[in-house]
């Protein structure tokens, strides 16, 4: 499982990451949804220091290897199996280090009546079972996995409007390489936003070995990559501006991490969930449509389905204000609330395979470090 940084201990960091000072911008009402959104900047303050190993790395080499032999030997039936062996052998770690920070944020937002327990075991196994997908790709013959586009229609619609398209993804574990893979097949050349750190690993090891396989497999189903560095968003925002003004579509993760804004909204029955901004930023500002996609694994490494939106527009957009102008953060909070609701459906459908909760608590509960911007 994969916590947002905010859910850990500070004083569990190692002394090589990097600290961030986060401040309340603003609580913006929505009038038309009677419900707030906050905004959160999110700065520097002490750069981290380049690992040459992290403590992830040993792990993820021999997972590696060992799908990779995988995918080459054994027969495709036995690979979901194997995932589910293979999960399972860590799972006392698993539940004594992370399991009830999970099973306490999978409560608040789907409800105490959800098996946690179940769903954190088959996450785990979906987890691995991603792995292999990558392993797959890389050298499985003989495997053709289907995939289904849902949504289409709209995103095409759109297009022939000739302002482009941004799509916001989810954090699901198989939309990483079957999202893409699901564009591509349906014709739509997509480019990826993404840092330069994409992967499984931050570390110098992990950014020449095993980050690159990846990216390889994603490559060959994007039209092209945004890559920027954390510390680089106007270039980064002058790039993904140029693509869409030439009409073509740009995918954007739910990671709040990379960018120097996002925002915070609750989420289910009590939980609250913390989402970009830069999509509903662009969105506001610009012509360019926004779409939120999830991509499933119906059927173990044989039928996966990715689900388009219908084209996120606020019932109600705020007049007065030009969309080429300034900031319109209620029109921005508007577009927020709508990927609200379509992750909330996305999570009651398939939680298990859901990679990234935040807590039950808000961000500014418990901790002493969030100060109060000029917009609070």
């Amino acid at each position: 499982m994969r916590l947002s940084w905010f859910a850990k201990s500070r004083n569990r960091k190692p002394p090589s990451a990097a600290a961030f000072r986060i401040d309340i911008i603003a609580d913006v009402r929505v009038p038309e949804r009677a419900e707030d959104v906050r905004f959160f900047s999110r700065k520097l303050i002490r750069p981290g220091r380049p690992r040459r190993f992290s403590n992830r790395d040993p792990r993820e080499s021999l997972l590696a290897v060992l799908y990779l032999v995988v995918a080459a030997a054994l027969p495709i039936r036995w690979w979901a199996p194997v995932c589910r062996r293979v999960s399972r052998l860590g799972l006392k770690r698993h539940l004594r280090k992370e399991f009830s920070l999970y099973a306490e944020a999978v409560h608040a937002v789907l409800g105490d009546d959800i098996d946690a327990r179940g769903l954190f075991e088959a996450l785990l196994a979906a987890r691995h079972r991603r792995r292999l997908q990558l392993a797959a790709h890389l050298v499985a013959r003989r495997w053709s996995p289907t995939t289904r586009l849902e949504g289409l229609e709209g995103l095409r619609a759109a297009l022939q409007r000739g302002h482009g398209a941004m799509i916001w993804c989810d954090q699901f574990t198989s939309q990483t390489i079957f999202g893409k893979r699901a564009l591509h097949e349906a014709g739509i050349g997509a480019h990826q936003v993404s840092v330069n750190a994409h992967g499984v690993s931050e570390s110098s090891f992990g950014l020449r070995f095993l980050n690159p396989p990846l990216i390889h497999v994603e490559n060959r189903f994007l039209k092209g990559r945004l890559v920027f560095d954390r510390d680089d968003v106007y270039q980064l925002t002058i790039r993904i501006q140029k693509v869409l003004k030439e009409n073509g579509v740009v995918l954007m993760t739910n990671n709040i991490h990379a960018g120097s804004t996002f925002t915070e909204v609750a989420l289910g029955d009590s939980g609250w969930t913390h989402l970009a901004s830069a999509p509903a930023n662009f969105a506001a500002r610009g012509k360019a449509a926004l779409f939120a996609m999830s991509t499933f694994e119906e059927i173990p490494f044989s039928q996966y389905r990715a689900v388009l939106s219908p084209e996120l527009v606020p019932a109600n957009p705020p007049t007065g204000m030009s969309r080429d102008g300034a900031k319109n953060t209620v029109l921005q909070a508007s577009y927020i609330l709508l990927k609200r609701d379509c992750l909330l459906q996305a999570l009651k459908h398939c939680p298990e395979q859901m990679m990234s909760w935040s807590r039950r608590q808000r961000l500014t509960e418990g901790r002493h470090d969030i100060g109060a911007g000029d917009g609070s």
